[in-house]
């Protein structure tokens, strides 16, 4: 197997590109082999994107077989009135930058399990 690398991108580096770009950066991050750590979540249009991206490089090539792709949104509970509407209002202005977004190639990436607590990413030998 080829080295894999673990890659943090924080949110302020794909934040002022556009969806197209941000894509494209994510999708040539895979196939370099690098597992993606985002600060943050991808709008759910880009989620879309980057999957119909990805099918049309496995079509395209025989060594890209693809990405494995999850997000996670801690659970903030027991918020006052006066937190959540705070925590709202810092998520509007500057985005959900307490999410986390994994990206992987799926030739290294066996499996990613998530729960309200954890994820688990379970690599290929």
């Amino acid at each position: 197997m080829k080295d894999v690398t673990i890659q943090f991108i924080p949110f302020g580096e794909l934040a002022y590109l556009s969806s197209y770009k941000r894509v494209k950066k994510l999708i040539e991050m895979a196939e370099e082999n690098k597992i993606i750590l985002i600060q943050g979540k991808l709008e759910p249009q880009e989620e879309a994107d980057l999957i119909e991206e990805t099918m049309r490089k496995i079509g395209r090539s025989s060594k890209f077989k693809g990405i494995e792709l999850t997000s996670f949104v801690p659970q903030t509970k027991n918020l006052t009135i006066f937190q959540g509407l705070r925590e709202k209002m810092a998520n509007a202005l500057v985005g959900n930058r307490d999410s986390l977004t994994i990206i992987g190639p799926a030739t290294v990436v066996r499996e990613i399990k998530k729960d309200p607590t954890k994820i688990e990413l379970y690599l290929r030998k």
